[in-house]
Order: C-alpha cells, then structure tokens, then sequence
C-alpha cells in the first residue's frame, strides 16, 4: 500500500534472511509451524489503517445492540448450548478483503467475523522474531492503542489469568500437541504461564475440574477456551465432562460465543463494509447472477463445505436450507507487487474485549488462489500468513 516502503522491502529481500527468520520461528520454542509463512508483511497506510477501524466500529455497534444479542442466542444449536454465557464475547476478530475501491484506492470489505479465539499468543511471538531479522520502517508497529510487546502481554495475562494462579487456568483444545495451531497454543504459554491441555486429560468430581501437571492434580478455576463445539461433535473424542454441566469454572471466552458471532451475524449487517448476505431459507427467488455468489454452511470453520461456484441445482439440492448463507462475493485486489504475479490479501483484527472491545493486534494471509485456504496456493510463494506494519497511532 506504501509504494517506497514495498520497493525497499523487495529489493532488499533474500531467501537467506526469509529462511533463517523461519527457522527461528520455529527453534525458539521447540515447535515446527504447520502452515506457510508468507514471504512479506503487509504496510498499511495511515488512511487505510483509519478506514478499517472506522469498519469495525460500524460493525460492533451493530453487533453490540440489545435486539442483535437477543437475535445471536438462535445461533446456538440448542444441543450445544453451554452454561453460564456472558454479556459479551471475549474475544473478536474482524477479517477484511482488500479491495478495490471506485477512486482507484483501497477499501476494507468484510469476509467474516467471529467471537472466538485467534493466534493472540503467536502473532505476538511472530512480530517478536520478525523484527530480529526484518528492518521495520520507523514508526510502524502492529499492535493498535499505544500498546507495544509488554503491554499487549500484560494485557493477554490479565484477560486470559486475571487473578487466578496461572496453573488454574487451562488452554483446553482436543489434543492440543497435534493441531496446526500449536505453536500458538505454546506461544500463549510462553507468555501467560498456562498449560495447553487435552480435554481428554480432564477428570471431573462433583461440579469441579481437574489435571494433572508434574504429578500434582490441580484443580482447573479458568479455561481459555480453544474447543469448538461442532468439531469436536464430528471427531467422536470422547472425555470425562461434559460441556452441558454445570461447571465451577469460569468461562475465558464462553464457547457459546462461537455461535453467536459468526457466519451466523453476516445476514443482519447493513454497512458499506459488509456483502449482502442472505439465509438460503429465507430467500423466495435466488438472485439472476449466481455466479458472484458463495455458498457458506453456518456450521463449519477454517472454510470447510464452501462452495465458490454456486447453481440453482446446487442450491435446491440442500437439506436444511436454514443451516446455510449465501453472501455476494468479494473481490480481493491483486495489491502486493512479488517476484512473479501480485498477492492479494486479507487482515483480521483482533480485539479483547474486557469492559469494551478493544483492537490489539493484526494477521495477514496472502493468496494467489481463487480462496485464501492451501489447496488453493499450492507451489505458489509469497502467500500464506503474516502480519500487518501501520503508522503508530
């Protein structure tokens, strides 16, 4: 987006400082990352960086009203409700398409959102090694809000611990040491202190629960919560709780939350920001142009089940019409000029929200494909995931 800071990035870049900045990513903490790192950092301009916080301040009011917490609690299927929800999510993230806009610029477009967990501990640690092998431009940061390295982790300990003994708190996922996300999972407990632990490892006595670290079983107070309800329905794991008792625990992003903001939110979102979004059940006629729509089932995530080339066939064939989205496709801009084509590109983010919500930090991810996901960037470079440098507020 910067045009002099893009062309002093690439004309200084070099496999050997691209690959030994991987490779320390994934020495430092004893843990190979398992998607790609994208070979350059996005640079948002001061302007556009505005424009994307003005987008999500549009979208929290929206989401942040009485009526639309009143609708969101119909997103949860009902076998999969949780007690003791919230008032609010802890955690927000926003993503945006970079696109086009009618006056030759660049404009936000929002592609999802959702109440749920991201990358807060490795986005961290990801800028953190960054900045040991990469120059960043004089007055860029990724964190938003004055916050710098050791005030965003003060900030995560305090929203993940509060007051509670950092072996009370659980980072609680289905078998956290074989998922994608682990270094994640063990950037958080760098910074936090607590222990990434499979649900299976739980042991419930009465309304309490438990696990076991060096030997000494610990009674769990908090759980960070990085289980998603519909998938773990699908693996068939079975553990020692269940999600529907009435637990004594405190809820570090309620699971609920996952429901109630998501694809699930897109259809009720009227800005300038946000596609037209519909739910299939509750259209009489399909729009004339299928083809610059995409069908998205509600319950699924990481883009499992999205169809990019949607028919009238196609549509009709659906059981359970009601568990279904169909949302105008968006445009990315073809932006970031590389050795071969240009990228385009997404940018979540990333929110806490304690006594409001609060924008902290930032992920990119790069594609050449029809869609952001791997099958579609296959022996392609310059692609996958990063982060995003702006002027410092």
């Amino acid at each position: 987006m910067i045009k002099e800071i893009r062309r002093k990035y690439n004309s200084e870049f070099s496999y050997e400082k691209y690959n030994a900045f991987v490779d320390d990513l994934n020495n430092t903490l004893n843990s190979k990352i398992e998607f790609r790192v994208c070979e350059t950092p996005l640079f948002l301009s001061r302007e556009l960086t505005s424009e994307l916080k003005k987008a999500c301040g549009e979208i929290i009011d929206q989401i942040s009203t009485k009526e639309y917490m009143e609708f969101s609690k119909s997103g949860i299927p009902s076998h999969l409700k949780v007690p003791g929800d919230t008032s609010h999510p802890v955690f927000l993230q926003i993503d945006f398409a970079i696109c086009n806009d009618e006056n030759g610029g660049f404009t936000p477009r929002l592609i999802e959102l959702q109440g749920f967990p991201s990358l807060y501990g490795f986005q961290a640690y990801f800028q953190e090694i960054y900045q040991k092998h990469f120059h960043l431009p004089e007055g860029f940061t990724a964190y938003y809000n004055g916050l710098n390295l050791e005030s965003y982790k003060k900030l995560l300990y305090n929203t993940i611990v509060g007051d509670t003994d950092p072996e009370e708190t659980v980072l609680l996922e289905i078998y956290p040491y074989q998922q994608k996300t682990l270094i994640d999972f063990l950037a958080t407990e760098h910074y936090t202190g607590i222990t990434p632990v499979c649900l299976t490892e739980v042991k419930k006595r009465g309304n309490k629960l438990f696990y076991s670290k060096n030997g000494k079983e610990i009674q769990i107070r908090r759980i960070y919560n990085r289980v998603i309800q519909d998938e773990l329905e699908r693996s068939g794991v079975e553990f020692g709780f269940s999600f529907a008792d009435e637990l004594d625990v405190q809820w570090v992003g309620h699971p609920d939350w996952f429901f109630r903001i998501s694809k699930y939110t897109l259809p009720r979102l009227k800005t300038k920001y946000s596609p037209e979004a519909y739910f299939l059940h509750e259209i009489d006629k399909y729009p004339e142009d299928l083809h610059n729509y995409v069908l998205k089932p509600l319950y699924s995530f990481a883009g499992l089940g999205v169809e990019i080339d949607v028919t009238k066939e196609s549509l009709d064939s659906k059981q359970n019409k009601e568990n279904y989205i169909l949302q105008k496709k968006i445009e990315y801009a073809p932006l970031v000029e590389t050795p071969d084509i240009p990228s385009k590109v997404e940018i979540r983010m990333m929110f806490l929200w304690n006594d409001k919500p609060m924008l902290v930090n930032n992920l990119t991810r790069f594609s050449k494909g029809k869609m952001m996901g791997v099958d579609f960037n296959k022996n392609k470079t310059w692609v996958g995931s990063n982060t995003a440098f702006h002027p410092e507020d």
